[in-house]
């Protein structure tokens, strides 16, 4: 039980260092950060698990991905011609489903990736993160190991994910077309009307960086539980990864 009361504490101390003074926990700095890692990459694990499900990046309105707004000239004549629509709408659906799945199907990559990160981090690190100190933020912020893995992993987690992206857009997910085929015929349908603008464009650099948008979303999301309500966030962890159930007294 030494890890996970390690675990506990340190979450605790999450909650109680909002000022530029730590407390005193009793446990050594290595202990602390030690808990902080476990803390961090159970959060990140999920961040990647709730995206990595049918619907992570679809069913959510805070991260679902739209089109690109290369599109927007799109909508716009949809709006104006609801014949066209008839023609359109469903294939506008059809991609943004199709980007989404993507993005679902490149979710899981980000967990080694934040694994090595958190790892890595310094004691310097993760006590700045435990301060909610961020560079260029003069108040204490509530995001602050989200900005940290942020920082240090966009690059790799944009190589690992823009592959995998890539295959998902190629796919035959949607009748006997692509995703990448859908928007093509999409775009080609709209410029054969005569606009003053055609549009160009792919969709796989799009989907990569607004995938990534929604996963740090959700990323920041599980710090602020933390740091609000540490002791259930702890408990409801604990539990879940050692079994233990831990009564508040």
């Amino acid at each position: 039980m030494k890890k996970s009361a390690v675990l506990f504490v340190s979450i605790i101390y999450l909650f109680t260092t909002s000022c530029d003074q730590l407390v005193d926990t009793g446990l050594s700095n290595d202990e602390i950060i030690g808990g902080l890692k476990t803390a961090l990459t159970a959060g990140t694990d999920t961040s990647a698990d709730i995206l990595n499900t049918p619907n992570g990046y679809f069913g959510d309105a805070a991260v679902k991905i739209l089109l690109p707004p290369e599109a927007d000239p799109i909508l716009d004549y949809i709006s104006d011609h609801p014949l066209i629509a008839t023609i359109l709408q469903s294939k506008i659906d059809d991609v943004v489903l199709s980007i989404n799945r993507a993005a679902e199907d490149a979710a899981s990559e980000a967990k080694p990736i934040f694994i090595n990160a958190i790892s890595t981090m310094s004691i310097e690190d993760g006590l700045n993160i435990l301060q909610g100190k961020t560079v260029g933020v003069a108040d204490f912020d509530s995001t602050a190991a989200t900005i940290f893995l942020q920082n240090r992993t966009t690059a790799e987690l944009t190589a690992a994910f823009a592959p995998i992206i890539d295959v998902s857009l190629n796919k035959k997910l949607v009748g006997d077309y692509s995703t990448n085929e859908i928007w093509s015929n999409l775009i080609t349908f709209y410029n054969a009307l005569g606009p003053a603008q055609p549009i160009n464009g792919t969709l796989g650099e799009y989907a990569t960086r607004k995938a990534l948008d929604g996963m740090f979303l959700k990323v920041g999301v599980e710090e602020k539980k933390i740091r609000k309500d540490p002791f259930k966030w702890a408990s409801d962890i604990i539990q879940k990864v050692f079994g233990y159930v831990f009564k508040e007294s």
